[in-house]
């Protein structure tokens, strides 16, 4: 390839890597979700509703980075399964307040070993090279704030 084109090898994107390791977390995490019936999306959803109970859905999408058009259906199915609850805001009801309901707090005890689990498999990064990839991440995700 011409070296004019060279912003265009795979090899030279950042992206790239970043997206693929992506995709081998969330087929890491897949053995022990699915026989929840549970996707990773749906998963760091449980996360932060089991720390926080209850969150308008634009707080969701701020801490999981999500936009409302993934997060909408997503939450319909959960409350659907009967795992939340969906509730617009008295105050303002353009706000839709999501809360966990006791099915869904009973999951909780299903997930508590997965990333147990996961840190069995091992990592190929040492602790001080997680924690600085952990650093670098979230300066790449907050850049846009």
């Amino acid at each position: 390839m011409a070296q004019e084109y060279n912003q265009l090898l795979l090899e030279n994107q950042l992206c790239f890597p970043m997206y693929a390791c992506g995709r081998k977390i969330v087929a890491a995490y897949t053995p022990y979700l699915k026989p929840l019936g549970l996707t990773y999306t749906q998963y760091i959803v449980f996360m932060v509703l089991w720390e926080k109970e209850n969150v308008t859905v634009g707080q969701l999408g701020k801490t999981l980075h999500l936009d409302a058009g993934t997060l909408t259906p997503l939450l319909k199915n959960l409350e659907k399964e009967g795992y939340v609850t969906r509730a617009r805001s008295k105050e303002d009801e353009r706000i839709t307040l999501i809360g966990i309901t006791k099915k869904g707090d009973k999951l909780k005890e299903k997930c508590k070993d997965i990333p147990l689990k996961l840190a069995e498999k091992g990592s190929p990064l040492n602790e001080k090279e997680a924690e600085e990839l952990y650093r670098l991440l979230y300066k790449f995700l907050d850049s846009d704030e």
